[in-house]
């Protein structure tokens, strides 16, 4: 159960962090952040987590990476559904927080509540095999370096910084694309706030990181198994 806790305040500091910082921050005007700095916040959620419940529950903070791990023969299969449970709760937690605090503005309107799209609905217009691809190839780039970052034979210690900074790096290729996921519990949370057609488009931010996640997970256990030896 603290596992469990870790993971949903975790995943509840991933999304008001990074998509607070997309809805509040990103375009203030004049002085807003903008790509580069929503890439930062959600970069610096996660390593600021790895610190402070890495030594908890591992800070997963995503189902994609929950099912990666697991895939990489470095997560117990029991603790799957509920750390999945967890983070999602944590996820809608976190958007529900960030719904209060966007909508004390005056004539504050919900909008895309940096919710994840495509075609129309992606920032940059992209298709939604553009989106597929970009999901799938982020996430499995993202889960390499995860489980590379912490497998036993990788420098101690540093983990959480390089996982942080591929987070950026993997918003700041594919903000345009997607708004960027490689999370289906951030995109579940702001799907259910935004509504209509990014519940419609939902389900692709499931399965690409997913089959991102699944392929990362065989792919670095068949090039660096967690072995002692």
């Amino acid at each position: 159960m603290k596992k469990l806790v870790a993971e949903f305040i975790g995943t509840l500091w991933l999304v008001l962090g990074g998509c607070g910082s997309a809805v509040l921050a990103a375009a203030f005007p004049e002085l807003g952040i903008g790509f580069v700095g929503v890439s930062l916040a959600f970069g610096l959620t996660v390593v600021t987590m790895a610190y402070a419940i890495g030594h908890i529950s591992g800070c997963h903070l995503n189902p994609a990476v929950s099912i990666g791990l697991w895939m990489g023969g470095r997560f117990d299969k029991k603790d799957l559904i509920p750390y999945i449970i967890a983070q999602v709760l944590g996820a809608i937690a976190g958007a529900g927080i960030l719904y209060v605090i966007a909508s004390g503005k005056s004539g504050f309107s919900i909008g895309g509540f940096a919710a994840n799209g495509y075609a129309e609905h992606s920032p940059g217009g992209y298709s939604m095999v553009s989106a597929l691809v970009t999901e799938i190839v982020m996430t499995f780039m993202f889960l390499m370096i995860i489980l590379g970052a912490t497998h036993s034979k990788a420098p101690k210690g540093f983990a959480g910084l390089a996982i942080g900074l591929g987070l950026v790096l993997i918003h700041l290729i594919s903000i345009p694309v997607t708004n960027t996921s490689v999370n289906p519990a951030r995109s579940t949370s702001q799907a259910l706030f935004a509504g209509g057609w990014a519940l419609s488009q939902l389900w692709l931010f499931w399965v690409a990181p997913i089959i991102g996640a699944i392929i990362a997970g065989v792919v670095y256990k068949y090039i660096s198994p967690e072995v002692n030896d």
